[in-house]
């Protein structure tokens, strides 16, 4: 690798699964939707990368102003919006480019994203922390080029949402949706609400999406990406 490359590995998680994107210096490549069992004899988890990006799909998220948030209520406010167990460990994260932050637990009953934590290293030695799909979604908003700007994930059982147009945020939520027509439904209702034509739009997916997926979505939108 080059000096001037940056190697980086994007793994997202889920009950289920994982899937993982590799892109070093001008190659770039995903693996799909794998099963656990595939974890030890992932080639690509047997190196080291500059930039380790480790993503669990938790419904577990809110995202809330900055002039709302306070630690010592962040669990109480988290409560108001999804179903917490008294186990459950709230955390947050900042998201300075919305003036935000975003409160999640990863308590969704896995030890994978741990696992990988401990496993796929920096460079330098170090663990990835473990931030939920949200945030990442969040974070591709500034680097999509088109003006409506729709981001998804899907995966066992939801469907995470967010939708900006220019600069602003417009939408940014989690969706029950036990099979992939439920995820669209709630897509084009969340898109008609917005007033947002998906005609002129381009919706992009960090999760994987299957062949038949892809052709539906293309039937509604002027194009569809995997980030």
């Amino acid at each position: 690798m080059a000096g001037s490359q940056t190697s980086r590995i994007s793994i997202q998680v889920s009950l289920s699964g994982y899937s993982f994107t590799v892109e070093d210096g001008t190659r770039s490549y995903a693996s799909g939707w794998l099963g656990a069992e595939r974890l030890f004899t992932t080639p690509e988890f047997q190196r080291r990368y500059d930039v380790v990006e480790l993503s669990l799909l938790t419904p577990k998220c809110a995202l809330v102003p900055e002039g709302f948030y306070a630690p010592e209520t962040a669990r109480e406010a988290l409560a108001e919006v999804v179903s917490l167990r008294e186990s459950d460990l709230v955390q947050s994260v900042p998201v300075p480019a919305l003036a935000a932050v975003l409160l999640y637990s990863n308590a969704i009953d896995e030890s994978l994203s741990r696992v990988l934590s401990q496993t796929v290293l920096t460079t330098a030695g170090e663990q990835a922390p473990v931030l939920p799909e949200m945030y990442w979604l969040l974070g591709s908003l500034p680097r999509s080029r088109e003006y409506n700007k729709i981001l998804a994930s899907w995966r066992d059982g939801y469907l995470y949402l967010v939708v900006g147009q220019g600069k602003s945020l417009l939408l940014a939520n989690v969706f029950p949706a036990v099979d992939f027509t439920t995820a669209e439904y709630f897509i084009f209702l969340s898109l008609k609400r917005l007033q947002l034509n998906p005609e002129v739009s381009t919706i992009s997916w960090r999760t994987p999406i299957t062949a038949e997926e892809e052709m539906s979505l293309y039937r509604y939108f002027k194009a569809v990406e995997q980030l």
